[in-house]
């Protein structure tokens, strides 16, 4: 339970910075920050529950399965959506409007896996 409290926390870090950098034109580092949230949301749930959540294709898994056990495709859409941030940190091809489009999708992301955790 600990660890996924650490976890979840570490998610609304990272997207409280998401924003910031965002707000200072830090593209590339508003992107990864904001797959880093849905990542550390992702991983919250999937260790409360006991999947194994150490790998980048893990946690695609686990947000399918969980997109399967609960019947909300937005769970899937919106881990897409933050991976497509993930990829803009390498290839910077996002613009300022793209990139915030994407940050609101995590943050509801955050809030839709938050309300999946036990320990809220």
């Amino acid at each position: 339970m600990q660890q996924s409290q650490t976890y979840r926390g570490r998610s609304r870090e990272y997207l409280t910075k998401a924003f910031k950098e965002l707000e200072d034109g830090e593209l590339t580092q508003a992107s990864e920050k904001g797959w880093g949230a849905a990542a550390q949301m992702v991983k919250a749930v999937a260790n409360e529950r006991g999947m194994d959540h150490s790998s980048h294709r893990d946690l695609i898994l686990r947000a399918n399965e969980l997109t399967r056990e609960t019947g909300d495709r937005e769970i899937e859409i919106q881990f897409d959506i933050a991976s497509a941030l993930h990829r803009n940190f390498y290839e910077d091809t996002l613009d300022p409007e793209a990139v915030e489009w994407r940050l609101e999708h995590v943050a509801r992301f955050v809030d839709r896996m938050e309300g999946l955790l036990r320990s809220e």
